[in-house]
């Protein structure tokens, strides 16, 4: 047992000065104990040698006997290698840098496969050959720090034994206040001693928090070594929040990073599936080129490249100046370019608007120099950029390589060949491309179903485009809403207002409702003056959150109003627009001006912004959800920046609904044109005073708060767009909500929800806090909301209801019933203090 205790407290090879030979300082002797002394000590049973080490310590109560005792223990007994204690020998440096600076091939070398992360599938294969790491830490000042063996004082070398071995195995609350109670004598050199014991031990979280605690001490001064070491180690643990806390200190620290904590944590940014910690991936990777001047292994640049092009085509297109970057990093640093980095930087300059056909031209010319062939993906990505400039001639000279790979033709690839010819304006032979797919890979994909009704409705050629409108329902292929829209399109450009109908109620009922249907058929009935039709429709799109009014909309509403001679309802629109302040077209202003001119003394211009009380709401609720607020420097405007999780089917309902909410209020830059099909997932308003109630409130000093008055403000509706916003439904339906803040706050809105009759339970998991709804107290909080919840979004909420679609990776393993809500407040109060 003494042995097993003796075992699990650091052995004193770690903390010992030795000059130029291997000794032990004895603390019962100031003279060491030679090499070979210790070699001709007999072997003994275990207790017979911890009992012979052992000394009495009159002056001391006797507990400290034994750690002190244990703690001193020679370096023969101690587990861990010997490469570890050598460093010791280094005289003038604190155990950190020494530990920083060791370089054993195991370490230095280690190679780090992350090939398993959670990344999206990438359509190409990288070059796996890893070059060795080569460290180049930044130099470390000197810094003269007494070992543990070295101390006088017995009692401190206890307190620090029983430290290392306490620490680890408490939780964050518990860890800070057993340091807070060591605040009269502990020190520098002790709280680094204990933070490198938990390091060498892989308690790494616990090394972070003291870490944490030491910072805010009046003795503490920043070591690069030990900053370096922890950041490196949380980042291997994937943990890249922390691990990006402690790189940021090193730079506010007037430092440059080390070239292992670049490394490891673009690497943990990369093995995670958040939203967004691609791009925080790519401005590491860049400073660490333009910051530290270092030049980043072969493997790290193709995990990039390959993460960049892993993405969707639509949305990876916003790639290719980083692509970019790094193909000219690998230009320059003399390293091997695999084919697949020249295929990619290809297929992303063949997913944009503009396409650079010299750029493509010269990559070619490149590969060609290089003995590369140009695979599959190459020549997919050539027909796509004939497609868009309409280039017969060199899309069937591609189409001739395509047929001389024996992996087949690619789906996309008819695509591409039918886009082409309607280019040029042969519609027929695009139909005839679309044939001969069905014939040869024996089906039809829906992207070629959506291309030639698209291409045939274009053409106006009604009868082909039914038929094949026909054959793609009956498919059961999905989504028809695309060449629906393509259809009704077609119809009223024709004038087949009957027609027309028809599809629009066949698409209620085989499609989700449609923005873009709905204003087709909406410009259809006035252009028909069916304006009762009309304004039915109208207030439908109104009231409807997943539909919404736009611009285009009330153009077309409020024009045949003024057509009609309602200038009463014209004058309603009108006010509508002006609040939303939705562009008003030219034509109908000028009858606008007229009508107004009737009824008022001056025409009514823009209203000022102003949040509507539904609006202030809303937006309380998706503060509580995490919303950011950015303020200037003077905290005179403020800005609110909206993300949702393009994963998640109930934010995908939500964005379109919120971004309609607060149009108003948003950045030009984020208004997108009347023809687009979606909404981004990222959007912002307009930097305004406005918005300083808010940012006082929820984000003072710019770090999210909750306000001491959140009591008030907790209606029903604030909570359920808490909850469509950031909250989560359990596999066994319950309700989680996600917070941010002080423990006092969280504890300020558990007291406001108790109030409510809602009673819930609280979990704290890193810096995110978690209130849960659980069991029947779920299906109260449902009842107080659900006439607030989105119709789209309640079949994604409902408590109650088994389902894993909205769990997040931060609750899987949310348990509340081991830990009592008292105590779990109270050990978050203290965590939060460090």
């Amino acid at each position: 047992m003494l042995l097993s205790r003796a075992q699990d407290l650091p052995p004193s090879s770690t903390l010992t000065l030795a000059s130029t030979c291997t000794f032990v300082p004895s603390l019962c002797s100031s003279k060491p104990y030679p090499k070979s002394v210790i070699r001709s000590i007999p072997m003994r049973s275990s207790l017979s040698l911890l009992r012979s080490l052992s000394f009495p310590l009159s002056h001391h109560r006797p507990h400290h006997r034994f750690l002190c005792s244990i703690f001193t223990l020679p370096f023969y007994l101690s587990p861990k290698p010997l490469k570890f204690r050598t460093l010791c020998a280094v005289s003038n440096r604190t155990s950190v840098e020494q530990l920083a600076c060791e370089a054993p091939l195991s370490e230095t070398q280690e190679n780090w496969d992350f090939s398993d992360n959670n990344e999206s599938e990438a359509a190409f294969d990288f070059d796996k050959n890893v070059g060795n790491l080569d460290l180049k830490h930044a130099a470390v000042p000197t810094l003269d720090v007494k070992e543990l063996a070295e101390l006088p004082e017995q009692w401190r070398r206890s307190r620090l034994a029983w430290l290392c071995k306490e620490l680890p195995a408490h939780k964050g609350g518990t860890l800070v206040r057993v340091l807070n109670a060591q605040r009269k004598w502990m020190r520098q050199e002790d709280a680094t001693y204990v933070a490198v014991h938990c390091m060498r031990i892989r308690e790494n979280e616990a090394g972070f928090k003291v870490y944490k605690w030491m910072m805010q001490q009046h003795w503490y001064r920043f070591d690069f070594a030990l900053a370096t070491k922890l950041a490196d180690y949380m980042g291997k643990e994937r943990k890249f929040s922390k691990c990006r806390e402690i790189f940021e200190d090193i730079i506010n620290q007037g430092r440059v990073p080390s070239e292992s904590t670049f490394h490891i944590l673009i690497v943990a940014y990369l093995s995670s599936p958040i939203e967004g910690c691609l791009e925080e991936a790519c401005s590491i990777y860049n400073r660490m080129i333009q910051l530290g001047g270092y030049q980043p292994r072969l493997s790290l640049h193709n995990s990039l490249f390959k993460a960049l092009v892993g993405k969707p085509g639509a949305s990876s297109k916003n790639y290719l100046k980083q692509a970019e970057f790094i193909f000219h990093n690998l230009v320059t640093s003399g390293l091997e370019i695999h084919k697949d980095i020249y295929g990619g930087l290809i297929w992303l300059h063949s997913y944009q608007d503009t396409v650079d056909r010299e750029r493509i031209t010269s990559l070619l010319k490149e590969m060609q120099n290089a003995g590369l062939e140009e695979g599959k993906e190459v020549l997919l990505s050539m027909l796509r950029v004939c497609s868009k400039e309409g280039d017969v001639g060199e899309a069937e000279r591609t189409w001739l390589k395509l047929l001389c790979i024996d992996c087949g033709i690619p789906p996309l690839a008819f695509v591409y060949k039918m886009e082409v010819y309607a280019k040029v304006g042969e519609p027929k032979k695009s139909l005839t491309i679309f044939r001969e797919m069905q014939e040869q890979l024996g089906s039809s994909s829906v992207a070629a179903y959506h291309e030639i009704i698209e291409v045939l409705c274009k053409a106006q050629e009604v009868e082909l485009a039914e038929s094949l409108m026909v054959e793609f329902i009956k498919s059961n292929l999905k989504p028809l809403t695309p060449s629906y829209i393509d259809v009704m399109n077609m119809y009223f450009n024709l004038s087949l207002h009957d027609k027309l109908e028809l599809v629009f109620s066949q698409c209620l009922e085989k499609c989700q409702p449609n923005r873009t249907v709905y204003s087709i058929y909406l410009d259809s009935l006035v252009k028909v003056g069916n304006l009762d039709k009309a304004e039915e429709i109208f207030n439908v799109m109104r009231s409807n959150q997943a539909i919404g009014v736009n611009s285009r909309s009330c153009n077309t509403i409020l024009g045949g109003y003024l057509s009609s001679g309602e200038y009463v309802k014209a004058e309603k629109i009108y006010d509508l627009m002006c609040q939303k302040r939705y562009g008003i077209d030219s034509p109908l202003m000028e009858k606008l001006d007229y009508v107004l001119s009737l009824s008022r003394k001056q025409v009514k211009k823009p209203v000022s912004l102003k949040l509507s009380k539904e609006q202030r709401e809303i937006l309380v609720g998706l503060l509580l959800g995490g919303l950011q607020i950015e303020s200037d420097e003077e905290r005179k405007n403020h800005m609110l920046r909206f993300e949702f999780n393009e994963n998640s089917s109930s934010h995908f309902v939500l964005k379109r609904h919120i971004h309609e909410q607060y149009y108003e209020w948003l950045h030009p830059s984020c208004k997108p044109s009347e023809d687009a099909v979606d909404i981004p997932c990222r959007f912002c308003t307009i930097s305004h005073s406005y918005f300083g109630f808010y940012a006082d409130q929820f984000w003072p000093k710019g770090r999210p708060m909750i306000p001491k008055l959140i009591h008030r403000w907790l209606s029903p509706c604030a909570l359920a767009y808490w909850y469509m916003y950031g909250g989560y439904r359990t596999s066994s339906g319950d309700i989680l909500l996600k917070l941010k803040g002080n423990p006092e706050g969280v504890d300020k809105v558990v007291k406001a929800l108790k109030a409510k009759s809602l009673e819930c339970r609280v979990k704290r998991k890193g810096r995110v806090f978690w209130i849960g709804f659980l069991g029947s107290n779920s299906s109260w909080f449902w009842k107080l909301i659900e006439p607030y919840v989105l119709d789209d979004m309640k079949d994604f909420l409902k408590a109650g209801v088994a389902t894993s679609e909205n769990i997040s990776g931060e609750t899987e393993d949310m348990n509340y019933d081991d830990v009592s809500e008292t105590d779990e407040m109270a050990s978050n109060c203290s965590d939060d203090a460090s």
